[in-house]
């Protein structure tokens, strides 16, 4: 059974100032995350889920799916305040979604198979891809899941700082712990982290999650679990959110397995700030002219 990849599109992009889910940054205005599929497709994935907030469904749709469901299966998933909440109170003021484990966990009904969890608005490169794929089909049980992992260095911002999930591993490759580090940049040629936490300095090699996850199904109950337990103490509070890493620390601590981080030879990059912008579309451009990608994507 082929491997599924599931987008995250349902955040509400604050920082970049729209919906850069659906911008166009490529020569025929290919979205970022339309770069992400055409190397599941040539990776072997065989469906594509998209999470999306249900306001967002028709431009989502005529803007982005449309082009490639010739290609691939695709099916669409909503990630609503009331889901799996279990009649928990919802602040009147809470308008952002409940977090990136939160929305996962909307896909539960539909995923029957291995699956790759991707934010919509990162671009992560063939290699990436190709090694999900080869963990999802050969080395994934409800004891084993994946991250895929890069150097903090190369996902760093020339335009504000970044809030990074950042990782200890171990000598097996086994990620220990990971924890979300605010407001990372390089000063002075180091890369520094203007939190409370230690340490403020980090390697340019230190491994850093960019939301590239790796799971079996079996990861479903464990979320929904730990979802139930996070709302009794935040179901009150408007900006909470539960995310996937926090999932994947517990999971580790209560040792019911390993999170192998499988280190990626490509080149992250991003959009955080509307700055980067011209630089993406530069990155695109060269990887274009490199032969990675055709000029018309879905051509």
């Amino acid at each position: 059974m082929k491997p599924t990849l599931v987008v995250l599109a349902a955040g509400m992009a604050s920082r970049y100032g729209s919906m850069k889910q659906v911008e166009g940054f490529g020569p025929f205005g290919e979205t970022i995350m339309e770069y992400s599929i055409y190397d599941a497709i040539r990776s072997g994935f065989g469906k594509v889920i998209f999470i999306i907030r249900k306001e967002f469904e028709n431009s989502f749709r005529s803007l982005v799916g449309k082009k490639f469901e010739n290609k691939i299966s695709v099916e669409y998933v909503f990630q609503e305040l009331n889901s799996f909440t279990d009649g928990a109170t919802i602040p009147a003021d809470r308008t952002k979604p409940w977090g990136t484990a939160h929305a996962v966990l909307c896909t539960a009904e539909i995923i029957n198979e291995p699956f790759a969890v991707i934010n919509a608005d990162d671009f992560y490169g063939s290699d990436s891809f190709m090694k999900a794929y080869d963990f999802l089909m050969h080395d994934a049980d409800e004891s084993v899941h994946a991250l895929i992992g890069y150097p903090l260095s190369n996902t760093l911002s020339t335009h504000g700082t970044v809030n990074r999930g950042v990782c200890n591993v171990d000598d097996q490759g086994n990620l220990i712990s990971i924890s979300e580090r605010i407001n990372i940049s390089r000063i002075d040629g180091k890369i520094q982290s203007a939190d409370e936490l230690e340490p403020k300095v980090f390697s340019d090699s230190t491994q850093a999650s960019m939301n590239f996850w790796c799971f079996t199904p079996s990861v479903f109950e464990y979320t929904k679990k730990l979802f139930h337990e996070f709302l009794k103490q935040n179901s009150e509070s408007p900006k909470s959110e539960f995310f996937i890493p926090s999932v994947a620390d517990q999971f580790i601590k209560e040792k019911r397995g390993v999170v192998k981080v499988i280190s990626s030879s490509s080149n992250w990059f991003g959009v955080t700030y509307k700055e980067d912008a011209v630089a993406v579309k530069a990155s695109l451009m060269q990887l274009i002219h490199s032969n990675e990608y055709p000029e018309n994507l879905w051509q």
